[in-house]
């Protein structure tokens, strides 16, 4: 039978080795996957910024040089883009990553082909690490407001404010 002082330091040993895994304090791949997550959402909020995804799913975000404070980011807009395909939205992309996986999104990105004004053939083009550090920033921000409005084909009047495309000429 094993001594109380035994069984002690038994109990200690686990709980010293349980607190050191958990706060990663062994530089292990804890630490170095939280430290990658980091560096994958700054980066992700480095290509939201550059590559102009918050001039149409950010609300006032151009109109106002893009002084919209980052909790605001990335919910979409009511501002409809009307022309001969109809009246499209700005998605709300803080709901729709957080229904998709990492790779999800990268397929997604890679494959679509969106109405104007979206420039889908940016993602499709972007470098893959790039998409991803993209999920990891919006999916960081966490979940908020409300869908966009629906597609709007051609003919249906768009119900409140859009931009208007003219027709292309001839």
């Amino acid at each position: 039978m094993m001594s109380r002082k035994t069984i002690a330091a038994l109990i200690a040993t686990l709980i010293a080795s349980l607190a050191g895994s958990a706060a990663g304090a062994d530089g292990g791949p804890r630490q170095e996957r939280a430290s990658r997550d980091a560096t994958l959402i700054e980066r992700g909020r480095y290509m939201v910024r550059i590559a102009g995804c918050n001039d149409c799913h950010t609300p006032h975000y151009a109109r106002t040089g893009g002084r919209v404070d980052e909790r605001d980011w990335l919910v979409g807009d009511t501002l409809g883009w009307h022309g001969p395909w109809g009246t499209t939205y700005a998605a709300n992309l803080r709901i729709s990553l957080a229904r998709m996986s990492e790779d999800e999104w990268v397929r997604h990105a890679r494959s679509m082909e969106a109405r104007p004004p979206m420039p889908w053939f940016a993602l499709r083009d972007m470098a893959e690490d790039d998409l991803r550090a993209i999920h990891r920033f919006v999916r960081s921000l966490g979940e908020a407001g409300e869908p966009a409005p629906a597609y709007l084909p051609p003919g249906e009047p768009a119900p409140g404010l859009a931009v208007l495309f003219p027709q292309p000429p001839k």
